[in-house]
């Protein structure tokens, strides 16, 4: 399952015209990225949630799912239903075996198959994919024992002692046996509701570290500075394959992605990303740390350097752009500190 209800309100406006796991992210729908590490892992079907602005989520999942060969189950939540109350949302769909749930708003492409096996051999009811919390953040910790179990979750749960802090990378393996800790209905939250009840009534969560990129874009900031990393060969995709959203584009000199059908006539420093049908005009000066989503225009005069450029978005003679995300009208301001 991919979780993708949520009402991505730290992007606005961006996210009043997509959902964030619907949003383009260098010439694709993050979706695209999720299905990619979910089908590397062995999933054969995948479910999502949907709330905000549900038929473009959907429109662009059964797309996606189309496009890599899994079957697609939709539930819509007229009103919203948490982390929890969304799992619960497709627990026909979801009973039958264990299962992946995925956060639909972060970029984490890791092989998921030894979680998968870790968990399997366990027994446990979930286990949660973790890594060391990121230097400077403030993200809730998950607490683990000596052995690996997960004792508390954001300051709840049964606790104990000598417990290590970690950081939940939005990725989780569960047991259809976790409906038995869910509330009937309502608005739940999956790891400070559900797995709490679970582990007072002596149900095994468990935590694995998988190392490896990620991030959450769930911020003008994050997103771009996610471009940045993934321009500057910080990410690991190409062991996706065919699968890899940017298989079958063009890598010219200084990390330059470059769509076919691009049109480059102005000065282009890499790493940038040009998707199908963007232009930058002569006089214009790009890069480095740019991308244009398909049919973005840079007209003569203008500059660029560490932004993102939206579906065809035009940026104007003479604007100079930078930590910016640019879509239609808007410039949304993207601070990238310490870059």
């Amino acid at each position: 399952m991919v979780l993708c209800a949520g009402l991505g309100t730290r992007l606005r406006p961006l996210t009043e015209r997509w959902p964030k796991p619907a949003m383009p992210f260098l010439g694709q729908p993050l979706l695209r990225y999720h299905l990619a590490v979910l089908k590397a892992a062995g999933v054969t079907a995948v479910g999502i949630n949907t709330h905000h602005l549900p038929d473009t989520m959907e429109a662009v999942a059964r797309a996606e799912c189309a496009r890599a060969g899994l079957p697609l189950h939709v539930v819509h939540e007229p009103v919203i239903q948490g982390t929890g109350g969304g799992i619960r949302g497709l627990r026909d769909f979801l009973s039958d075996g264990d299962f992946i749930v995925f956060n639909g708003d972060i970029l984490y492409p890791v092989d998921l198959r030894p979680v998968v096996a870790v968990h399997q051999a366990s027994g446990a009811l979930a286990t949660m994919v973790l890594q060391p919390m990121p230097v400077g953040e403030t993200y809730a910790a998950v607490e683990l024992d000596a052995e690996g179990r997960v004792r508390r979750i954001a300051g709840h749960g049964p606790g104990g002692e000598g417990l290590s802090p970690w950081h939940f990378t939005g990725v989780h393996v569960m047991s259809p046996r976790v409906f038995d800790f869910m509330s009937p209905q309502g608005e739940e939250d999956i790891n400070r509701g559900v797995y709490v009840r679970a582990m007072e009534a002596g149900q095994t969560v468990r935590g694995v570290r998988v190392d490896g990129y990620w991030s959450d874009l769930g911020t003008p900031s994050r997103y771009l500075a996610t471009v940045q990393d993934v321009l500057a060969g910080r990410v690991r995709l190409e062991w996706l394959g065919a699968d890899s959203p940017l298989a079958g584009t063009a890598r010219g000199a200084a990390g330059t992605w470059a769509h076919e059908e691009a049109r480059v006539g102005g000065a282009v420093e890499g790493p940038v990303y040009l998707g199908r049908g963007a232009s930058v005009a002569p006089g214009a000066t790009v890069g480095p740390g740019v991308s244009l989503e398909p049919g973005a225009q840079v007209a003569s005069g203008a500059r660029l350097a560490r932004a993102a450029v939206f579906e065809d978005t035009e940026v104007s003679s003479g604007e100079s752009l930078s930590e910016v995300l640019a879509w239609g009208a808007h410039r949304i301001a993207a601070p990238l500190k310490g870059r």
